[in-house]
């Protein structure tokens, strides 16, 4: 009986150190992510993942449209933005 105990303990303890260093650390990062996408307004400049840099020129249900030179956009989905420019990082 202790010895089932002390197994059942044990892998426990496994899937809460697990929970705390892979799941939720995941979880909060998607969650960044997911609100830095919704906060993307038209004329913010950004950096996809494959590190084309542009500025938002439309914004559409699940895909945005970016200006990455004068008279040049591409479709891009959201989920491919990497990042927002802040004024203070363009300095």
């Amino acid at each position: 009986m202790d010895q089932t105990m002390m197994s059942i303990l044990w892998i426990l303890g496994l899937i809460a150190i697990l929970y705390f260093l892979m799941i939720r650390p995941q979880q909060q990062r998607q969650k960044k992510q997911t609100e830095m996408i919704e906060s993307l307004r038209v004329g913010d400049k950004m950096i996809t993942v494959g590190g084309v840099h542009g500025k938002v020129a439309a914004i559409k249900d699940d895909s945005l449209m970016i200006e990455i030179a004068a008279n040049v956009q591409i479709e891009l989905q959201k989920v491919a933005v990497g990042q927002k420019i802040s004024e203070d990082e363009e300095e």
